[in-house]
This record gives structure tokens, sequence and C-alpha cells, in this order.
């Protein structure tokens, strides 16, 4: 499909000096563009836990099948949780 844009000067100079250096067309350049910006904000919605791991010998045998309330004690220890 073909549509026009409108785009700053020195931002096209630029991406047209890229395409060059590259060996792309201007179309390839916008496409590759578009995708990564869209494919970056599908990802911004969705939650994603990053990777952590601590140092020790995994669940204490006191912890093990324990409570809630059991397990806030042993990890507040009386301070107030």
């Amino acid at each position: 499909m073909k549509t026009t844009i409108d785009i700053a000067n020195n931002l096209l100079e630029e991406a047209r000096q890229q395409a060059a250096r590259e060996g792309k067309t201007m179309k390839a350049l916008v496409e590759e563009g578009l995708r990564k910006v869209l494919a970056e904000r599908r990802r911004v919605g969705q939650f994603q836990l990053r990777q952590a791991t601590f140092k020790g010998e995994g669940l204490q045998p006191e912890a093990a099948g324990a409570s809630w309330e059991r397990l806030r004690e042993l990890a507040y220890g009386g301070r107030g949780g």
C-alpha cells in the first residue's frame, strides 16, 4: 500500500544515509523501524518477572509446609510484620 508521511528533513537525511550504508531501501528501513516500535509497545503492557536467584540452600526446614502466618513470623522475626 502506498502512503505519504511527513518526516523532518534531518531525520529523513539520516535515514537515507543509514539505508545506503546497509544496502537497504528506505521502504525496508521504515518498515523495520515500525515493526520494532510496534513490538516494543506490545511488550510494554506485559509484565515480565525478572530473573532473580539468591545464594543459599533453598527453603529452610521450619518453613516447609508452614502457614502464611508462620511464614510472616519467620520473615519478620518479631519486628512487627
